[in-house]
């Protein structure tokens, strides 16, 4: 399963769950119902709906969105009971509605009786669980069958770490795939190889492994005595990258949100680089929405853009890339072609041309862009295409710029593992880099202003960015 359908999955998971609320409520309703008597069709029509109640209800809503949330709900289960899980949905519907009997409050809002609110929690409660169970067990079917794997590194070759490898490996309806193990050269590492397992890095060039290879997961099963040092070194390497770490126990003094999984007779404490939250969806939603509706819109405009790229210089119309990602699993980026077509092969012969600082390559003339090339960069319209990366998923409408392979490979050389947190949010077509003077500015800032983003983020950050987008876009400050 790609992180797209991942994420469409969590996204309709999140409304079905409100549908069951909203279901739950009707349910409730229907013993009120039944003391007031039949009700004729025109009858019903003829009902007038308070308008108190109407924003009572929506704003109910949205309240149990947060809760079922908070719960954890939409995160990943992969390694926690199915205890838990159901636990945890217990906790969300009771916690829902103890906000339900809140509308009791609200003066005119009467329908929150004793037997109301039991029933609408025995029922919700009955359809949240069932569903999650349904959930579970497909969803362990799917993996099962070799989707929606995640890439996992063990740190460490104790007995330990063999024990949890084999429990992994004897449950392919976890949905992991063992990258191998990373410690040093010691005797217990001919019992590792004997069983299968190799180990693919030593722990002093492990941060270089990190950074080169696509890793979901890090479980860190280390002698804490005589590795404590590098094992709180690793760790904050993976919270710099927004990578998932599983802990054996509570020791490192991490920031960000943690909690517990179980697997066979192992505890593990889950922490995460980047707290994952509900207002992700709505970002997510929006993207596909305005990106979908952008690309309607400006459908006669692109068109004409084709056209004169196509009469103008020869060549395909659109330019596409190999980029580093979210999370640095590879993606093609789309744009309007602005250069000739061989001006890779070309970049050797202008390389000394580079205006900005840092391992990335910008020029304002660059000899090798097309009679309207230099207008499309300057408006911007050759990033347009792009829409069409924010609908697949690939990339967000705000977001730390992606990265060219080859940028990327000179970007790891300088070993600074805090600009990496970049890429554990997905890449965007804007972001405050862009509206604070782009190509102008120096490499280091431009890495502070994603490191912000990442750290600040919100709704509202995007909105002023977008916001502030155009205006930059019009001035053409700082492009290239």
């Amino acid at each position: 399963m790609s992180a797209l359908w991942r994420k469409v999955l969590n996204d309709v998971l999140k409304l079905f769950d409100l549908s069951l609320l909203i279901l739950s409520f009707g349910v409730a309703t229907l013993p009120i119902l039944a003391r007031v008597g039949p009700v004729s069709f025109a009858q019903f029509w003829s009902m007038r709906i308070k308008l108190q109640n109407l924003v009572v209800f929506f704003g109910l809503l949205c309240v149990w969105h947060i809760v079922f949330s908070m719960f954890g709900l939409y995160s990943s289960k992969r390694l926690a009971s199915r205890r838990r899980e159901a636990l945890d949905a217990v906790k969300a519907t009771s916690l829902s509605s103890a906000v339900l009997a809140l509308g009791a409050l609200v003066p005119g809002f009467r329908m929150t009786t004793p037997g109301f609110l039991i029933t609408f929690w025995a029922f919700s409660t009955l359809a949240v669980v069932s569903t999650r169970i349904a959930l579970r067990t497909w969803l362990r079917r799917f993996r099962a069958r070799g989707h929606n794997l995640r890439n996992m590194l063990i740190v460490g070759t104790n007995r330990r770490a063999l024990d949890f490898a084999k429990t992994i490996q004897s449950r392919p309806d976890l949905g992991y795939c063992i990258l191998g193990f990373a410690d040093v050269d010691w005797a217990g590492s001919e019992e590792l190889k004997q069983n299968g397992y190799s180990v693919v890095s030593d722990l002093e060039s492990l941060p270089e492994f990190i950074r080169h290879t696509v890793v979901d997961e890090v479980v860190l099963a280390l002698p804490i005595r005589s590795f404590h040092t590098s094992s709180t070194q690793l760790a904050e390497l993976c919270e710099q990258q927004g990578i998932m770490v599983r802990l054996l126990s509570d020791l490192f003094d991490l920031k960000g949100r943690s909690r517990t999984d179980e697997v066979g007779i192992s505890t593990f404490l889950v922490h995460y680089g980047d707290a994952e939250a509900w207002p992700l969806t709505v970002k997510r939603i929006f993207d596909f929405t305005v990106s979908a509706a952008l690309l309607i819109t400006l459908a006669p405009l692109l068109s004409v853009i084709a056209i004169l790229i196509k009469l103008t210089s020869p060549g395909p119309v659109f330019f596409v890339q190999k980029r580093v990602g979210y999370n640095k699993r590879p993606f093609y980026i789309c744009k309007f072609r602005t250069m000739v077509v061989d001006a890779e092969k070309k970049l050797r012969d202008v390389e000394h041309l580079n205006e900005v600082s840092g391992p990335v390559f910008k020029i304002r003339n660059d000899p090798r862009l097309t009679p309207i090339g230099g207008f499309l960069r300057r408006t911007s319209i050759d990033e347009l295409p792009q829409l069409f990366n924010v609908l697949l998923g690939d990339m967000s409408l705000v977001g730390p710029r992606p990265l060219q392979v080859r940028d990327y490979d000179l970007f790891t050389k300088n070993g600074e593992d805090w600009q990496r947190r970049r890429f554990s949010v997905r890449p965007g077509i804007t972001c405050l880099w862009q509206v604070n003077g782009r190509s102008s500015l120096p490499f280091e800032q431009w890495m502070e202003l994603d490191l912000k983003y990442v750290q600040q983020w919100s709704l509202w950050l995007d909105f002023e960015i977008l916001a502030r987008t155009i205006p930059a876009v019009f001035r053409g400050s700082g492009a290239a």
